[in-house]
């Protein structure tokens, strides 16, 4: 397993982004990788929040676009899940890396199921606040809830405990 290597599935990469906390992944892991299909949710054209900041990665290089090669296995895990986390699953098992930053419940549970080691962007940022790239995280979440990213309240209190910080209502 290549201990350096993530890739990225695109909620997370565009939650990130609209909140200005993008620069997080490069801080923590160099590189990050993305199969097309992410490309192409990542609407880099489209001028939506976040947009610039995903496109400035792409283009100095530390979000990579890499092929992955489609199988049988492909078809049917678009069966379950959508092109970008098929692809991202994929790519994530062919070149044998570390981690896997996914969000959605089905396909945090297939990369698991196929051994991959997974991350959401709540344990992102509590590794963040414990390499001191954050100081809280709390506010990161309330900026999650604010921009419509779906983290369930119970997960918020568990991460907000986790962090040693106290839930505030907005």
């Amino acid at each position: 397993m290549n201990s350096s290597l993530i890739v990225a599935d695109a909620g997370p990469l565009i939650a990130l982004a609209r909140i200005e906390h993008l620069e997080l992944l490069r801080q923590r892991y160099g590189e990050i990788l993305i199969p097309p299909a992410v490309l192409t949710e990542l609407a880099l054209e489209s001028q939506k929040p976040g947009t610039a900041l995903l496109k400035q990665a792409v283009l100095s290089g530390w979000l990579q676009v890499v092929e992955v090669s489609h199988s049988n296995d492909y078809s049917r895990l678009t069966l379950l899940l959508d092109v970008g986390e098929a692809e991202a699953i994929l790519l994530a098992e062919q070149r044998h890396c570390h981690l896997l930053l996914i969000d959605e419940r089905k396909g945090r549970m297939v990369a698991k199921q196929r051994g991959l080691a997974v991350i959401g962007i709540c344990g992102l940022l509590l590794l963040a606040k414990e390499q001191g790239l954050i100081s809280l995280v709390v506010p990161c979440l309330n900026q999650l809830s604010r921009i419509g990213y779906r983290i369930s309240p119970q997960l918020r209190l568990e991460v907000a405990s986790r962090a040693g910080e106290q839930l505030m209502s907005e």
